[in-house]
């Protein structure tokens, strides 16, 4: 009984998140250790990539056991900091970050990387939440609440465009949400709506105006080393090296130029999403379209039931297996039924905490917890739809089963505040008690 005791000591909070979490977790482990085999054959040790993951995971379960143990009233009071931070070293990491398949998204403080846009995510919601609940009135947000957020969001979501749009598309997607929850007029979000629709054909304009059209004549990997060289480091965080240019003299992007020098890969993936022309099997080129050929040959593959975990075949032919595709190795491996278990799970994450928000007796912790499970379904959502190809390429990882560094402990940190909001958050009078 003692032991029992302790370990609910350890576990606090809602029962069914902590379940999902550890499925996810176990799913993860798994598949990282199957789709690293590359890794793997490279660095001489096959354990070397799920053991640095599952090393990361457990360094992410210390911090959900902290984060669980702070009472949600105390999660404002990082608002003031962690926004101006995420700023600054987002424009630290536009300035001077280590470019990664000529994106610069990461950047090295000390012997540590890290991903800004990680951290300017959670600041974004928690900054979000904590304006839509502070403006509250009998008939919803005031009307104000609107331009703070737009005005945070010009902080923390534009300077993340220019080297991961897909990331500030799916960021402002979940802020709109989280106004509709936050019941922001709906004059203005439709307003809101008008305005994005036009930005948004303008700037698929200008990319196809201006963007270069992709060299067909190239294979991925040829197109790789025209740019830069990817390696794995010590801590297993891909880092970008100088390949064949490192003792030219180059010239500094003006401004512009760093804003538009990604153009080129998105006209790409636009034109590769949208050319509906069909190709016979015996004619695809898998050279020159590597990541969705392989992916889909790995989904057909399964045959519903899947060959078994750690037999995948396409793992060691699918760029990035291990990270933005590895929903397909999941197919590949489990069948159809087990990538339909794993949605499921982010479906219960989604739900279980809507109700956990609606038991929240004050509006932060509610928005807050809401805000946060979109965001991880969401980015789940892309990946899945990008991974059987309803979606173009993206390079968002799978949260919690991709193999990462910053994201995965961040996206621990974002269920330690649910499980937080669940256990100590005020409940209304009419709510029904949640375990833990």
């Amino acid at each position: 009984m003692d032991s029992l005791k302790q370990i609910n000591n350890i576990f606090k909070g809602d029962k069914v998140i902590w379940i999902v979490f550890f499925m996810l977790c176990i799913v993860s482990i798994i598949e990282v250790y199957s789709a690293s085999s590359s890794l793997g054959y490279k660095s001489g040790n096959y354990w070397k990539a799920a053991t640095y993951h599952s090393f990361l995971l457990l360094i992410g379960v210390g911090v959900m056991v902290m984060t669980l143990n702070i009472k949600c009233k105390f999660f404002k009071l990082a608002t003031p900091i962690l926004v101006p931070v995420a700023f600054v070293m987002l424009i630290l990491v536009f300035v001077c970050g280590t470019k990664e398949n000529d994106a610069a998204r990461w950047l090295k403080i000390g012997f540590i990387p890290i991903q800004p846009s990680e951290i300017a995510k959670g600041a974004m919601i928690l900054a979000t939440a904590q304006i839509l609940s502070a403006m509250q009135t009998a008939d919803g947000a005031a009307p104000k609440a609107m331009k703070y957020v737009l005005i945070t969001g010009a902080f923390l979501i534009l300077p993340i465009a220019p080297e991961n749009l897909s990331t500030a598309a799916m960021l402002s997607f979940v802020v709109f949400l989280m106004m509709i929850i936050g019941r922001v007029p709906l004059k203005q979000l439709g307003l809101l709506v008008s305005v994005c629709v036009l930005f948004v054909g303008l700037g698929i304009g200008s990319i196809l105006a201006f963007g270069k059209a992709p060299d067909n004549s190239l294979t991925d990997k040829e197109k790789m080393h025209l740019t830069e060289e990817v390696q794995e480091t010590e801590d297993g965080i891909p880092v970008a090296i100088k390949d064949k240019e490192k003792n030219e003299k180059k010239v500094e992007p003006t401004g512009v130029q760093k804003i538009a020098h990604r153009f080129d890969t998105w006209k790409g993936r636009i034109m590769e999403f949208t050319n509906k022309e069909e190709v016979p099997p015996e004619k695809y080129d898998l050279d020159k379209n590597g990541q969705v050929g392989h992916a889909r040959i790995a989904i057909v593959s399964s045959n519903v039931k899947g060959c078994g975990p750690g037999n995948s075949v396409e793992r060691d032919f699918l760029s990035q297996a291990f990270s933005d595709f590895i929903y397909a190795i999941v197919i590949e491996e489990l069948g159809i039924f087990g990538a339909a278990f794993v949605a499921f799970l982010y479906v219960v994450l989604l739900f279980r905490t809507g109700i956990i928000a609606r038991r929240c007796k004050n509006p932060f912790p509610a928005y807050l917890a809401m805000g946060l499970a979109l965001l991880m379904v969401t980015q789940a959502l892309f990946n899945m739809m990008v991974a059987v190809g309803l979606a173009p390429v993206t390079g968002q990882p799978l949260p919690l089963i991709s193999k990462g560094g910053t994201s995965s402990i961040i996206n621990c940190l974002y269920i330690g505040v649910i499980l937080s909001i669940s256990r100590t958050a005020a409940r209304r009078d009419d709510a029904v008690l949640i375990d833990g």
